[in-house]
């Protein structure tokens, strides 16, 4: 379906990079795609989340009779256009990525993600797909759901813009639903699920009733989210954990998270993530506990789990993430080990300050509820910051020679300390 005219002026750009696009028409075609179609139809502005700054995606796809001898990807022979008709102080920021076929600018205050027309075919589910150069229409089949297939085309002649509606996404946009494009679209890309869960949170969207059952077929089918020992046949992709972990991060980092991990939960989808978190109930207040202490929210959300550690390997989290969780399984095996269970501050302070985990591990411990959570909380609170009575200088003062029976002491001392501590 295709609309005309909308005005370019909605999206606020500066008359010189409007100028430029429309020439840029002569010989390309492009669009702007995405987010900020979606958004400017619901009368909002799409901005970068982290910088605050409008924010729009543009899609270039070579027109007819363009010279096809030129190797130079379409998008980067308008980023050089574009910036050969600014100024060196309205460019903020430009970085080319040539294996893709993509240019990140920020001119005028705008940022500009430029990318060339492409399409996408998946040689296997979940794997990452095979991409080629295609048209304005390929790239919009190429996408999640039908709001986010939509694309402001600049038109030549005339000023205007024309909307670009093949999968019917205004339709949807009015409905206040999300449509999957095509029938196996979640078995392309699992993380579809966890995209779906955000832009559910953030507009109070649902599934479409068919987008629903295919959600629901492809978990069936998934390896992650069976119980059978069959399952591990099915393999599942290395790349597929490495986007949903993506997804998962941008969940946490920029969504309602409470919102759409419980739309996850509702449509069963946490197995893509771990099978014992979808059955947690817990995981609310383990989150909330990890923001007051300062924890990184996904180590926090897979903490729950008994194979926290190896989900963490799955999904590649961070390496520091990884030793968070690991030290996790060890202060908790640590414990079930454990003959006489601490029952003074001192011994829970010398149980919890073993050289084999940091004392994120131990919030971690605390937030998860993997051991006694009131001395645990008592350790991070109050008594890892005692420190002896008397200081390691007035000690020397007192003829004490630094070396191992300085150390001795304070410790001692802290030691004493510690034992007028209430548990």
């Amino acid at each position: 379906m295709t609309v005309s005219v909308i005005d370019p002026g909605d999206f606020s750009l500066p008359p010189r990079l409007l100028a430029a696009f429309h020439r840029s028409a002569d010989c390309a075609v492009l669009a702007v795609v995405g987010g900020a179609v979606r958004d400017l139809l619901l009368h909002r502005v799409h901005r970068d989340p982290l910088r605050g700054l409008p924010d729009l995606d543009l899609v270039v796809a070579l027109a007819p009779g363009a010279d096809p001898a030129d190797p130079r990807p379409a998008a980067h022979r308008l980023a050089e256009t574009l910036l050969e008709d600014t100024p060196a102080a309205a460019v903020g920021y430009c970085q080319f990525h040539p294996a893709f076929g993509t240019v990140e600018l920020e001119l005028d205050g705008i940022l500009l993600d430029l990318a060339s027309a492409r399409s996408e075919t998946y040689p296997a589910p979940g794997e990452n797909p095979i991409v080629s150069y295609g048209s304005l229409e390929d790239d919009l089949a190429r996408r999640d759901f039908s709001i986010n297939a939509m694309a402001l085309v600049f038109a030549v002649p005339g000023p205007g813009l024309r909307l670009l509606d093949p999968h019917g996404g205004s339709g949807d946009l009015a409905r206040r639903q999300l449509r999957l494009l095509h029938d196996r679209s979640l078995e392309d890309d699992p993380t579809r699920i966890v995209r779906a869960a955000r832009y559910a949170a953030r507009m109070g969207f649902t599934l479409a009733p068919a987008s629903l059952d295919q959600l629901r077929s492809t978990l069936a089918r998934w390896p992650w989210g069976r119980r059978d020992p069959a399952a591990k046949a099915g393999r599942v992709p290395p790349a597929l954990g490495t986007r949903l972990r993506m997804e998962l991060e941008l969940l946490l980092d920029r969504e309602p998270w409470e919102e759409a991990l419980t739309c996850l939960q509702s449509w069963g989808a946490l197995v893509l993530v771990d099978p014992a978190l979808q059955a947690d109930v817990t995981w609310r207040r383990r989150l909330r506990w990890a923001r007051r202490c300062g924890l990184p929210l996904l180590a926090a959300l897979l903490a729950g789990g008994e194979t926290a550690s190896a989900v963490a390997t799955r999904l590649q989290l961070p390496h520091g993430q990884q030793r968070l969780l690991a030290q996790l399984a060890l202060l908790r095996q640590a414990w079930r080990d454990s003959e006489a269970p601490p029952s003074t501050a001192l011994a829970w302070s010398t149980f919890l300050e073993r050289p084999g985990w940091s004392p994120e591990a131990v919030a971690l411990a605390l937030v998860s509820g993997a051991l006694p959570r009131r001395p645990l909380l008592r350790w991070w609170c109050r008594w890892r910051h005692l420190a002896s009575p008397v200081a390691a200088a007035d000690l020397i003062a007192a003829g004490l020679k630094p070396g191992p029976a300085l150390g001795e002491r304070l410790r001692r001392l802290r030691g004493e300390r510690l034992q007028l501590e209430r548990v």
